[in-house]
């Protein structure tokens, strides 16, 4: 049988004293005396009482829990956010509650409700691939409760929203390829209901536009975006009559370690016959070999970032949000897989050559 909670009720019966005496002892209050707060504590002690902070958080109005929903605790990007939301929150004393929706809106939904029944004051949360309503994070905000998007988000709910420069750094990182001497490049692409994706879509064709290339429709593949997929879309790609000479795995690096180990199998030198560049920053990218070509999201920086801004909202005295969106630039972290050696003056050279 599962033993009862001590309460101060308990407390206060043992020693025939008020439950209010009992509460302003436990709470160190000058109106009690020190021989009798002393008994109070030795007794909590020797019942085993541990104070419900949940229950007297609420009573001065705030819970100071914090609730994050993320798609995947266990991918590098979403685990380091997390990270750096859990310092910036130990620093101000708060507890973090963290619920894994699997890409599921259903399990999202269920994420959300979890969250509002035990009065978060915030609820952090990156979309699911599944996302196609938005009522639940709606429900969020006509309990009081305040919602910051990041990454994922959904762009008509006006919220605080920490985001990464998507397509810039797309546009880069199929920049750096082309710069590399790549031409036909093929795009890994993820769901388009979700904004990374589409804005890492427009980065790419941004790239191939500015280098004047083509865009080649069967080169592009939609939803690629696990490595089982990117691995099943390499091995098409690669068996095409004229296949890509680069890929571009927007949606993960674990999409590009399906790339990677596919070209290896199928005996394509990488990156001389073909280059690999993937997104996130996984750990494994160093490890590979060749390692992977990246674009890191600053995830830790991310998520001290998200609850910093909760943190400076609460020092105003607005009662409705302002909504507002930080950018942070991602960085893209050249590795083996597309370096071939040759910088930018040189394929500028080799361009003009070309056409002369």
């Amino acid at each position: 049988m599962k033993k009862k909670r001590t309460t101060i009720y308990d407390i206060a019966e043992r020693l025939d004293l008020t439950a209010s005496c009992v509460s302003r002892a436990l709470n160190n209050s000058n109106y009690v005396k020190e021989d009798t707060r002393q008994l109070i504590l030795k007794t909590a002690a020797e019942l085993n009482y541990k104070r419900n902070i949940l229950a007297s958080n609420l009573r001065k109005g705030h819970s100071k829990t914090i609730g994050i929903v993320v798609p995947r605790v266990n991918q590098n990007f979403f685990s380091n956010v997390i990270a750096g939301i859990e310092e910036a929150t130990n620093e101000k004393d708060y507890n973090l509650i963290i619920c894994q929706s699997n890409e599921s809106q259903e399990k999202e939904i269920k994420c959300i409700n979890t969250l509002i029944n035990q009065q978060v004051d915030c609820i952090i949360i990156s979309i699911s691939a599944d996302n196609n309503d938005h009522k639940h994070l709606k429900n969020v905000i006509d309990h009081g409760i305040q919602l910051i998007q990041f990454d994922r988000v959904v762009d008509e709910l006006n919220t605080l929203k920490v985001i990464n420069d998507n397509e810039q750094a797309s546009l880069e990182a199929v920049s750096h390829l082309i710069e590399q001497g790549y031409t036909r490049i093929a795009l890994l692409e993820g769901p388009q209901n979700l904004n990374v994706f589409r804005q890492r879509k427009a980065g790419y064709l941004a790239a191939m536009k500015k280098y004047n290339l083509p865009v080649i429709n069967e080169l592009i593949v939609k939803n690629a975006w696990t490595k089982e997929l990117g691995a099943r879309a390499t091995r098409k790609l690669l068996d095409l009559p004229n296949p890509p000479d680069a890929v571009f795995a927007s949606t993960s690096d674990f999409s590009a370690l399906g790339v990677l180990e596919v070209a290896t199998d199928m005996g394509f030198k990488v990156p001389n016959q073909l280059g690999i560049c993937g997104y996130s920053n996984e750990a494994f990218t160093e490890i590979t070999s060749p390692s992977i070509t990246t674009i890191d999201q600053y995830s830790f920086f991310m998520g001290k970032t998200i609850a910093n801004l909760y943190f400076e909202e609460l020092k105003t005295d607005q009662t409705d949000v302002r909504p507002k969106t930080i950018s942070i630039k991602p960085n893209l972290i050249i590795r083996s897989s597309t370096n071939k050696g040759i910088d930018s003056f040189s394929y500028a050279c080799h361009q003009q050559f070309k056409e002369q």
